[in-house]
């Protein structure tokens, strides 16, 4: 661990402060929009913004890096990404903020894109595993700070837009400075969608329903606050705690993974997070119970997505993980675009309100649970004995984190063997 804080620190204190300001200016247009009046149909369609921004980004950044190279790359996508923070409160108009958030969400992706790839450089094969788990908790532990700094500005006026904007550029500094040298790039072909959804079926529906569930989670819980009449504090706070529940839980979660059959595992975990938003839905009116729902929610999203790839994995072969890795983030992508649209439809055109919210993310918990139920009956499990181990990764790193992460997969397999061999 102290290895890797050596050689990576400058990259992740980098990427620390640029989830700080990512986390910032989502809850922040979640409470402004409120208070420009902006209809919540409006607010779905500028959270979803990010995520059609996100997806293309993913697609399109690793062409750039080649062309040009990740230093030119990453300052030109974090000056872009800025300026649109500093725009947010000059236009407020909801085109021009979903245009704004199709921008920032490009502009993060191949941010990520390049700063994962030199952490992957930065990292070797006997410490991948304790980058990749660092980098998580940084990522986290950025959007939970975040919320914090909600409570420094008026969110009717400009100055926590501008800190958004301050930080993001600050964390340019450390990785543009300290990071050296530039890493080669490549990325794997990705695995036609066909041939993943034939060897995983479930791994595939659960990403597609995994990223509505996220982006609804990411992108409207401060407009479902805003709509239920919180206050910033308790907003700020509702939106840590999804946060929080995913850094406690994650490790936890993994360990148990690796020790019963991950299909029951995923019904359970997909139970418990349907039952905390039945439970923020039916007594949201209890603050303390509208958290311990969101942490409930948000303790079961991020091992989702670990728990989903570590499943598919179990029916790939090692050659082919890597080449899955980008297929699984196209699908997680296209249901995250879904989310925001569908969260606020229910809340404000089907005239559920704020009770919407938690309703979406209930039944897509259940029916991941359920279809999950039902690959159960289709195919026999993979032996404890078989299966690979569990990297941790949050539903919101890049393509390049979840190649890292299928890399320390392997690497843990190979080594076991090894182990195994006669001397």
């Amino acid at each position: 661990m102290i290895q890797v804080l050596s050689s990576a620190w400058a990259l992740l204190l980098g990427m620390g402060l640029l989830m700080v300001g990512n986390g910032l200016q989502g809850t922040l247009l979640g409470v402004r929009g409120e208070i420009e009046g902006f209809s919540t149909l409006q607010m779905s369609f500028v959270m979803s913004a990010y995520f059609v921004g996100f997806l293309g980004g993913s697609r399109l950044a690793p062409e750039m890096i080649r062309r040009v190279g990740h230093v030119r790359v990453f300052a030109a996508l974090a000056s872009f990404i800025s300026a649109v923070m500093i725009m947010y409160p000059m236009l407020t108009d909801p085109i021009a903020w979903s245009l704004g958030r199709v921008l920032i969400g490009f502009c993060f992706s191949g941010v990520y894109v390049t700063a994962e790839s030199w952490l992957n450089n930065a990292a070797s094969n006997e410490n991948r595993g304790q980058a990749l788990s660092l980098y998580m908790i940084v990522q986290m532990t950025g959007i939970v700070s975040a919320q914090a700094l909600m409570l420094v500005g008026d969110p009717a006026g400009y100055e926590t837009f501008v800190i958004a904007s301050i930080l993001v550029s600050v964390s340019f500094a450390p990785i543009l400075l300290s990071i050296s040298p530039t890493p080669a790039f490549d990325t794997t072909k990705p695995m036609t969608l066909r041939k993943l959804l034939d060897t995983s079926p479930l791994g595939c529906v659960g990403m597609f329903l995994l990223g509505g569930i996220f982006s609804a989670q990411f992108g409207m819980s401060a407009v479902y606050g805003a709509q239920a009449g919180l206050t910033l504090v308790e907003i700020s706070t509702f939106v840590a705690a999804f946060y929080v529940g995913a850094v406690l839980l994650q490790y936890p979660l993994g360990w148990i993974s690796d020790r019963m059959d991950r299909r029951l595992l995923i019904v359970l975990v997909a139970i418990v997070g349907g039952v905390g938003a039945i439970i923020g839905m039916l007594y949201g009116t209890s603050f303390s119970v509208l958290l311990a729902g969101a942490f409930l929610i948000g303790g079961m999203t991020s091992p989702l997505y670990s728990l989903l790839i570590a499943y598919t994995n179990d029916y790939l072969e090692y050659e082919d993980m890597s080449a899955a890795s980008g297929g699984l983030v196209f699908i997680n992508g296209l249901g995250a675009i879904a989310g925001p649209l569908i969260t606020g439809w229910l809340m404000g055109n089907a005239g559920l309100g704020p009770a919407g919210f938690f309703l979406f993310i209930a039944v897509l918990m259940l029916a991941m649970a359920v279809y999950a139920l039902y690959r159960m009956t289709q195919r026999a499990y993979v032996p404890v004995d078989e299966t690979g181990a569990i990297a941790p990764i949050s539903p919101t790193s890049s393509p390049v984190a979840l190649e890292v992460a299928q890399e320390v997969v392997i690497e843990a397999a190979q080594d076991e063997l090894d182990a195994q061999e006669p001397a």
